[in-house]
């Protein structure tokens, strides 16, 4: 699809990769952005039409997609990063992970994916990450989360075939966002990671595989995982 004149909608847009995707969608002409956010008085982007949107509520979800009846590009963005011990921590931080990236985004696609095809058809993005391929420790609930989340993605795409709504997996390592703020490791830009990943929306890839970093954590998949996990020993 062109993003040009497409009618976008992006959660999480307020900060990080989110906001970058709105920046970038308007600079390549798209006709409107809905830039939603739970808080969406932190939206201080010009040009953009504002709704407030909790994607771990159907409600707030439902509402979304009626205000915003002509979406044809919706970006999966919105998230949460918790840490902790799947063994010993308490559940609560791992069952919000798993609502904010699989049910929340299973929910917006299950909501505006009818929404994309009324209208003659378009894309979903879902922001992915290298973790939706391994795991280190403290990060077993984002990880579980964004691996289900993954093939959910997979899932949807299969379901969609024929119906005229591509669906792309963005996969990276740590940008360069406030949420990775205390890594000290390579970060991207996030600004990248969004016209990556568009430009993937207008050739029509199924998967974007940003840096170097996840591409090598897939490629370690066809390896005995002893090879790769020795890392973290």
């Amino acid at each position: 699809m062109d993003i040009a004149g497409s009618v976008a909608l992006v959660t999480g847009s307020n900060r990080g990769i989110g906001r970058r995707f709105v920046q970038q969608l308007l600079e390549r002409g798209a006709a409107k952005v809905y830039a939603t956010a739970r808080r969406p008085e932190l939206v201080d982007i010009e040009g953009v039409e504002v709704l407030p949107l909790d994607i771990t509520d159907q409600a707030s979800v439902a509402a979304a997609a009626a205000a915003a009846s002509d979406v044809t590009l919706l970006v999966n963005n919105a998230g949460i990063t918790t840490q902790g011990s799947l063994l010993t921590d308490d559940l609560t931080d791992v069952r919000r992970e798993m609502d904010t990236h699989f049910w929340g985004s299973l929910g917006m696609v299950r909501s505006f994916a009818p929404v994309i095809e009324r209208n003659g058809g378009g894309a979903i993005v879902n922001v992915l990450s290298a973790l939706s391929w391994f795991a280190y420790p403290g990060s077993g609930g984002y990880a579980a989360a964004k691996a289900a989340e993954w093939n959910m993605t997979n899932a949807v795409r299969l379901e969609l075939t024929g119906r005229g709504v591509s669906v792309q997996g963005l996969h990276l390592g740590a940008a360069d966002t406030d949420m990775m703020a205390g890594y000290e490791g390579p970060k991207v830009d996030p600004a990248e990671v969004a016209r990556l990943s568009l430009d993937g929306v207008e050739r029509g890839a199924a998967e974007v595989v940003v840096d170097d970093w996840s591409a090598g954590v897939k490629a370690s998949l066809a390896e005995a995982p002893e090879r790769f996990y020795a890392q973290f020993a």
